[in-house]
């Protein structure tokens, strides 16, 4: 039989062969590394059988798609380890996540350290068995007595709400789980495993539910790339920003109010000196300044179809027995300012950005530092465009992103286009002309990206962007959404050329995205050691003794009114034990005044992690610290 493959080549394989025979057939390293295969887009187990004219391509670990699947494995092979020590642990749910894979179990008590090593050990016990992973297919009403004879009360509950038959697949003859797979062919392709947390978590991730035990887990096929993880795990440590910053003082959270981040006086520098800079370059690309109400009328967010679709994410709030909302995103204020004046094709594109405050309700198990919380602001804008400039208006938008994160030291970022999702408002036909609009101008700014099926707004689909940072983790941060929709719904309009009303494109964008999870991503890249322009205490004033306090007092003082963040630290200290805590605070520079320095009017700067750079006049020294501020020198 024919088989097509991806590069638009065909071989010739005998009826019956299946994906690893079409992988052999290839080549004899594609069939070791193979671990599953895309079957007519669709992935499958390497055992499916091939038919005439499909379309196969192997899929590795080295892919995403064969990442989710080795670690979907693993959670089966962690799954069956714990139910072989823990006999009445009652299994739920094990998918792949971005790094690894979790299993939430029903247990009498939480696991333990020495359970999860115990774990672990019978997991790299299981792989070593190198058991095969089959799949079965039987009825509902099968599968339902099959996991109820079990007691698996959880799979039970999952199968009442399918009336389908179910797929189950089996680890050699002992365990088994309900599942659609794909899986790899047998728990020998597991190297190297390790278990790494375990934790709390509610049933389908509702606080009503059942508690559960989650644990976390990481597999490779190679130990090489275990190790290689641990290691940029323990790094990533050392850069959590919620410990760096509490220890660096910029933020804190507190239990009277769960998941809202609390500024402190470094924090709001640092917060200050981003928005500054981000007000700055929006006004020059042509942007005007807004800001709307962060508590609005319930009526508006069924007309925007926020309602429908997020009410269950919003807060609410009472005001003269009116029932209202507190904005969980602002394009529904951007619209009320449009609508309040009549607008012409000459005025369009109209270019409005925010600093906007929204705020989302987060299941308090997901939350987790500035990365995630319920109160955060947007570096929101929306643009209001005729159709024909819609194409224009996002490649500028893609411009101005790429030129924003190179500033902040991110070169390097991947591109997703999330399409229509299955809850979604408007018309198809409109649906799909705003896709082609926003594939076009990413095939013409020859920018690589990736489809992203079902991931859109629920009133366009949009472009995201993904940095990456200096460990290579991805970030999700900017947006461009383009929303037919919206402007319908709120009936706003412009006049023609022709004199007639018509209805512009709303585009819908943020930068950075969230300020506070920016910051965070910021944090973490740079281990806290941020950028000179950025740093909440640029210099920090070190005098050698008490002796030339008066001269490091003056030296702070006039620092400060050149504009630069000084401060003095005036403690009966050793100056090796000073110059220790100003480089574990981070501060770029130190400057070091003695004798010496006050008898020449002088001062001996200082580099973090760099050491002595020399003495300078306090003007030279201040030219100095300028130039590298305008230039927003990223630190090496």
């Amino acid at each position: 039989m024919n088989i097509l493959l991806p590069d638009g080549n065909s071989i010739t394989l005998d009826n019956g062969a299946n994906a690893l025979d079409c992988a052999a057939t290839i080549s004899r390293g594609l069939a070791k590394a193979a671990i599953g295969a895309k079957v007519n887009d669709t992935l499958v187990d390497l055992k499916t059988p091939l038919k005439e004219n499909d379309t196969v391509e192997i899929v590795t670990f080295n892919s995403p798609e064969g990442k989710a699947l080795f670690w979907h494995s693993s959670a089966h092979v962690m799954a069956q380890a714990v139910q072989e020590l823990f006999p009445s642990a009652k299994v739920t749910i094990g998918p792949p996540i971005d790094a690894g894979f979790y299993y939430d179990f029903e247990v009498e008590t939480p696991f333990t350290p020495e359970d999860l090593q115990k774990i672990e050990k019978r997991c790299k016990e299981i792989a070593s068995q190198k058991l095969p992973f089959a799949k079965e297919t039987v009825s509902h009403e099968e599968a339902i007595k099959l996991f109820a004879d079990k007691n698996e009360t959880y799979k039970v509950e999952l199968l009442e709400e399918l009336e389908e038959e179910a797929s189950i697949y089996k680890q050699g003859e002992a365990w088994l789980d309900l599942c659609r797979g794909p899986h790899i062919p047998h728990t020998g392709y597991i190297k190297a495993f390790k278990l790494l947390a375990s934790s709390g978590a509610y049933w389908r991730g509702d606080e009503k539910n059942t508690m559960l035990q989650r644990i976390y887990g990481i597999s490779f096929p190679k130990q090489a790339m275990l190790d290689e993880h641990l290691a940029l795990l323990e790094e990533a440590q050392k850069r959590d920003h919620r410990k760096l910053g509490k220890a660096l003082d910029l933020f804190s959270f507190h239990q009277e109010g769960v998941g809202f981040p609390f500024w402190h006086p470094k924090g709001m520098v640092l917060y200050n000196e981003i928005e500054d800079y981000c007000r700055k370059e929006h006004i020059a690309a042509g942007y005007s300044e807004v800001r709307t109400p962060i508590i609005l009328n319930e009526e508006l967010w069924h007309r925007s179809g926020h309602w429908d679709k997020y009410k269950e994410n919003m807060y609410f709030t009472e005001i003269d027995e009116s029932q209202n909302a507190i904005k969980p995103m602002n394009c529904p204020g951007g619209l009320l300012i449009y609508l309040n004046s009549a607008h012409s094709y000459r005025e369009l594109p109209i270019r409005n950005f925010e600093f906007g405050l929204v705020h989302r309700h987060e299941k308090a198990g997901v939350l987790h530092g500035l990365f995630r919380v319920r109160q955060f602001t947007q570096d929101d804008a929306h643009i209001f465009c005729q159709p024909d400039q819609v194409e224009e208006e996002v490649g500028k938008v893609i411009d101005f992103i790429s030129r924003m994160y190179a500033i902040f030291g991110f070169k390097d970022f991947k591109v997703e286009l999330s399409t229509r999702p299955e809850q979604y408002i408007g018309d198809l036909e409109v649906w799909d002309i705003a896709e082609k609009a926003l594939e076009n101008i990413l095939t013409k700014k020859k920018v690589d990206f990736v489809i992203n099926p079902g991931d859109g707004a629920f009133y366009g689909p949009k472009i995201d962007f993904h940095i990456l940072d200096c460990l290579k983790r991805s970030w999700q941060c900017g947006t461009v959404q383009v929303d037919f929709s919206m402007p319908k719904r709120f009936n706003i309009t412009y006049t023609d050329s022709d004199g007639e009303k018509k209805t512009p494109v709303m585009i819908h964008r943020t930068l950075l995205g969230s300020m506070e999870r920016f910051i965070g991503i910021l944090i973490e890249n740079f281990a806290g050691f941020l950028p000179l322009w950025l740093s909440p205490v640029q210099v920090k004033v070190l005098p050698v003794s008490e002796k030339f306090m008066d001269y490091a007092q003056s030296v702070t003082a006039s620092l400060a009114k050149e504009g630069i963040r000084a401060e003095l630290d005036d403690r009966s200290e050793k100056l090796g034990y000073k110059i220790r805590e100003a480089e574990i605070n981070k501060v770029p520079y130190m400057a070091i005044v003695g004798e010496k320095e006050m008898q020449s009017q002088t001062l001996s700067l200082r580099q973090h992690t760099k050491g002595d750079r020399g003495t300078f006049s306090l003007k030279e020294c201040v030219e100095s610290l300028h130039q590298e501020i305008r230039d927003k020198s990223i630190p090496e």
